[in-house]
């Protein structure tokens, strides 16, 4: 017969109501004491202080994206590593500091191959440049 204890999940619904509590109450506090008067200019969009013209739709270059990730990725990977070496010294006292350093430095291999790639694939560039094969030349003059 197995018992089912839910006095464990009593700390987790406390601060569930809780944030509830104090989430819902700043707003309505703040809802009561600001003040509320606004005018056609307080209601017009705007950005950086220019005037909103045309439509909002715009296009934008992909690569703002594809540098966005590339810097996730390494970012990311890169902070994984100050865990590390937080407990390097007390993996060396007990002999393990080689193979952390083993471990650390296949990582960081594994890092320089990623960003050799990006490099290599031109995903760096801000400015992609399309070098011309023998094989494009020759389909172009045909």
């Amino acid at each position: 017969m197995s018992t089912l204890n839910l006095d464990v999940y009593m700390p987790v619904v406390i601060l569930i109501v809780l944030a509830t509590l104090v989430a819902g109450g700043s707003l309505l506090v703040g809802g009561l004491i600001r003040p509320h008067n606004p005018t056609k200019l307080k209601e017009t969009a705007y950005e950086c202080g220019e005037e909103p013209i045309g439509t909002a739709w715009a296009n934008f270059n992909v690569r703002f994206y594809v540098i966005a990730l590339i810097f996730i990725i390494f970012d990311v990977e890169s902070s994984l590593m100050f865990p590390v070496a937080a407990v390097f010294k007390r993996f060396n006292e007990i002999g393990l500091g080689g193979t952390l350093l083993m471990s650390v430095l296949t990582f960081v291999l594994v890092l320089v191959a990623g960003l050799v790639y990006c490099w290599k694939k031109g995903d760096l560039d801000w400015v992609k440049s399309f070098h011309a094969t023998k094989v494009n030349i020759a389909a172009k003059e045909k």
